[in-house]
């Protein structure tokens, strides 16, 4: 804990500036540095110090500033003062007189900002899109993902190691390949993380383990997740931990291989978020504690826009859409059975060390469209919602793709109409056959829901 500063002691009439004083000075930032105005000089301390320094008590004034910018200090009844204190009074208010002014004239350079995020705009990855007929098995292999594409695989090389213990990576020592993927209408984000490491380090029952920490941000709008970096820092850790870790982002430490141990840590308060049916899990490998090898893990989790403490009654799930941009980046800890079990390096997507604890520094993932040869070139889609039930009115949203230049929509009770996106009341209760009809240059495509469409 911090220790609270010493309430500011007023000077007395009889009082000079003995070193407390001057200590007292220098700690609101009179003094520090004073020479060039450097870092350590801050205007606002200077002006609670000018109102320290020019009167206490009756004598009390302050500064006041004038419309050059500068300041003088004031006092009714300076000629009551010691000649001591005021002759040292003059010289303070003189010295804050003119460093007041040269603050107005030149303002201080700022030093930048810890954790600042790169000028030049990173990268942007991209999530493969699996069609519904082929969501991958999590059963750790890897055939299913032959579909994607080598350009959504991301590599060692796409990473650094941020504790500078490797300049560049070295595939005999370690070499990863991680895909991630979505499917349209489920808001999981599915991944295949294959590595190869020379020293696989698993045999700890704690939390000592190679690892592949994922974190994500499924709707990207940053900010803190653990409690070291909260922002009401007059709250408890452990109070943080209870009310905001892992709530609006989530970290998931990954053993890698999980042996004998849980296969994640979801680091934060909500445990449920690791199990079925928001993750599951499958791993392959042929080797023990200490030996060399490949290692494949296929897995999936939810995003969570919140996902509180009590557990998941009112967890709010981040919808997943296509050309979402969502926040994700992870990180591979890499340990070689050092005695004093340090690392082997931590090798980040992010450029920021801390992005396992704040989201705002992962990286921009895009949720991409279907390959081109997983579409159907005209393909009728729809969907509908109920705007007032008392009057029977209907929205209809076409959700249809391909290239189209004419819908039709028939709704049931002998109406039809020719707009895309059509607003329909019906005149009695009932259950209606709804059909969408679209045409274009590459033919044409009908689709019928039956009794979806229900009013009273």
């Amino acid at each position: 804990m911090t220790t609270p500063a010493a309430p500011h002691r007023m000077p007395s009439d009889d009082d000079a500036l003995s070193s407390g004083t001057r200590a007292e000075f220098a700690r609101q930032g009179v003094f520090a540095r004073a020479k060039g105005y450097g870092s350590g000089f801050q205007p606002l301390k200077l002006w609670r110090a000018a109102t320290w320094a020019c009167g206490s008590g009756w004598y009390r004034t302050g500064l006041r500033p004038l419309p050059s910018g500068t300041a003088v200090c004031l006092s009714k009844r300076h000629t009551h003062l010691p000649s001591f204190w005021r002759s040292q009074n003059l010289r303070i208010c003189l010295f804050l007189l003119l460093a007041t002014a040269a603050v107005a004239q030149t303002p201080p350079q700022q030093p930048p900002a810890p954790n600042q995020q790169p000028a030049t705009p990173l990268p942007i990855f991209k999530i493969f899109q699996f069609p519904a007929d082929k969501i991958p098995r999590i059963d750790g292999k890897d055939d299913d993902w032959a579909i994607v594409p080598d350009s959504y695989a991301i590599t060692l090389a796409d990473m650094h190691d941020d504790e500078h213990k490797h300049a560049a990576p070295d595939p005999k020592d370690l070499d990863i390949r991680v895909k991630v993927g979505w499917v349209k209408g489920l808001n999981r984000l599915y991944f295949l993380y294959e590595a190869y490491d020379n020293y696989w380090d698993f045999a700890d029952p704690g939390l000592h383990n190679d690892t592949f920490e994922v974190v994500v941000d499924g709707d990207r709008s940053g900010g803190p997740l653990v409690p070291r970096f909260r922002n009401n820092k007059d709250q408890s850790e452990w109070d943080a931990h209870f009310s905001m870790h892992g709530v609006q982002a989530q970290n998931y430490h990954i053993f890698t291989p999980s042996e004998g141990k849980d296969w994640a840590l979801a680091w934060g308060c909500q445990p449920w978020d690791k199990e079925l049916p928001y993750a599951n899990h499958a791993q392959t490998y042929h080797f023990r504690p200490g030996e060399p090898g490949k290692y494949v893990l296929e897995f999936y989790i939810t995003p969570f826009d919140y996902a509180g403490c009590e557990g998941p009654q009112r967890a709010v799930e981040s919808i997943l859409y296509e050309n979402k941009p969502i926040g994700l980046s992870w990180a591979v800890i890499d340990y070689d059975g050092a005695p004093d079990k340090s690392n082997n390096g931590f090798w980040n997507l992010s450029p920021e060390h801390t992005m396992y604890g704040n989201s705002t520094y992962l990286r921009e993932f895009l949720l991409m469209p279907l390959e081109p040869q997983f579409r159907k070139p005209i393909d009728a889609k729809w969907s509908f919602r109920v705007l007032d039930m008392k009057r029977r009115v209907v929205a209809f949203e076409d959700e249809s793709e391909g290239t189209i230049t004419s819908w039709r929509w028939d709704f049931g009770d002998g109406t039809d109409s020719a707009d895309q996106f059509p607003i329909h009341q019906y005149k009695s209760a009932g259950e209606y056959v709804v059909v969408l009809s679209i045409e274009g240059p590459a033919g044409k495509s009908r689709l019928s829901k039956i009794w979806d469409v229900t009013v009273r």
